[in-house]
């Protein structure tokens, strides 16, 4: 085994860290549509659209693992980690399947537009009923003619507010279980097409999110991802890359975090001496290095693990658990190190608390991925 990354790797990385710091560290996080693409152009001019798009398309072609490690640095130098779960969302839930299943000339349409930032996709999947069970959605595809008409609500749409197309899933054989569902790239100049406001959320403001309804949406053929009844496969495609890739987004959070926890310890003082003088707050941080470690271990062994088309469900619930709750974990530390200034508003700790909890929720909840290591274990 060899845990060194290539110096191409860490190049990459570096360069994204300098860019983003440059282009979008300063920027505040805003839940205005228009300044959230300002962000989105200033991201894309910086590759960071396109990172695992192909390259005949205008994307960078990467693997699972350097798409990972850009993210990851794109995580560590933003401080809006909602602007990087929309992009990771926009490159991995939509993106991946729109590369990998899309038509030849449908995919070229979009995908050139997505790896430049000029369209912005959104994943529509979830549904009041169906979070991660995709076999319970209601939005259904009626075949007429060349086209599907589409009818249904999904209730949770990452980018929703400002995305030019949507990634759905809707039933087009209602007997057929999870092989009666199809996956769909839906532009959203589409007739039928009904965006609600943006949803209020506790973190990640930078990434919008809605509501969207398919009212008699008629959807050509050739928008269709991959045959008729392939829906479920393409979802655990894409989850499988959202599993992995998505969450280095928090390792570069949590290594931003674990850094300023270490800066305060060594300079605040109390009772005459320096936090990091306690052993109760070096303890706590030293805790929070091994979570960040052992979870980036993981993450990368996942991502690995893809690229080798060794598409293993349990070592990405692993990853996946570790990660969002490392994160999650360190968040509360991170609160509790700070004291009342960690509680404000203002320095960014409670909003790294607030933009980590969502993560054992999101691409399947945490219970949903040690479900999937107790089915392997045969239990």
């Amino acid at each position: 085994m060899d845990f060194d990354l290539s110096s191409a790797q860490r190049d990459r990385c570096d360069r994204v860290r300098t860019a983003v710091a440059e282009h979008l560290a300063t920027r505040a996080v805003t839940t205005d549509p228009d300044l959230v693409r300002l962000a989105w152009q200033a991201a894309a001019s910086i590759g960071l659209t396109g990172l695992c798009l192909p390259v005949e398309h205008g994307g960078a072609g990467l693997g699972a693992l350097d798409t990972a490690l850009s993210l990851e640095a794109f995580g560590r130098a933003c401080p809006d980690t909602g602007l990087a779960f929309g992009i990771a969302a926009h490159l991995l839930s939509c993106g991946v399947p729109v590369a990998e299943f899309g038509a030849s000339g449908t995919a070229g349409e979009l995908l050139a537009g997505m790896a430049k930032g000029g369209l912005i996709a959104g994943n529509a999947m979830t549904e009041d009923e169906a979070g991660s069970d995709i076999g319970q959605i209601r939005t259904t595809a009626v075949r007429s003619g060349g086209d599907y008409v589409l009818r249904g609500e999904k209730s949770f749409v990452s980018n929703a507010p400002i995305a030019d197309v949507y990634v759905t899933y809707a039933i087009t054989d209602p007997d057929a279980g999870f092989l009666g569902v199809s996956a769909f790239a839906v532009p959203r100049d589409t007739g039928g097409i009904v965006v609600g406001p943006p949803l209020s959320k506790m973190g990640l403001h930078g990434c919008l999110a809605a509501r969207v309804r398919f009212d008699d949406c008629v959807v050509p053929e050739r928008f269709r991802l991959g045959a008729e009844g392939s829906g479920g496969m393409v979802f655990q495609r894409s989850m499988a890359w959202e599993r992995s890739c998505l969450f280095a987004i928090y390792l570069g959070l949590a290594e931003r975090q674990l850094q300023a926890c270490v800066e305060h310890a060594t300079a605040r003082r109390q009772f005459g001496r320096k936090l990091a003088g306690f052993q109760a707050v070096s303890h706590r941080i030293a805790r929070m290095r091994q979570r960040l470690e052992s979870a980036r271990l993981l993450l990368y062994r996942a991502c690995w693990l893809l690229d080798a088309d060794r598409d293993d469900a349990g070592a990405i619930a692993m990853a996946k658990t570790a990660v969002s709750e490392a994160a999650l974990a360190n968040s509360l530390d991170a609160v509790q190190l700070f004291g009342a200034s960690g509680y404000l508003v203002g320095p960014g700790i409670e909003q790294q608390l607030r933009d980590c909890v969502p993560a054992t929720i999101f691409s399947g909840t945490t219970e949903i991925q040690l479900e999937i290591l107790a089915r392997e274990a045969g239990l």
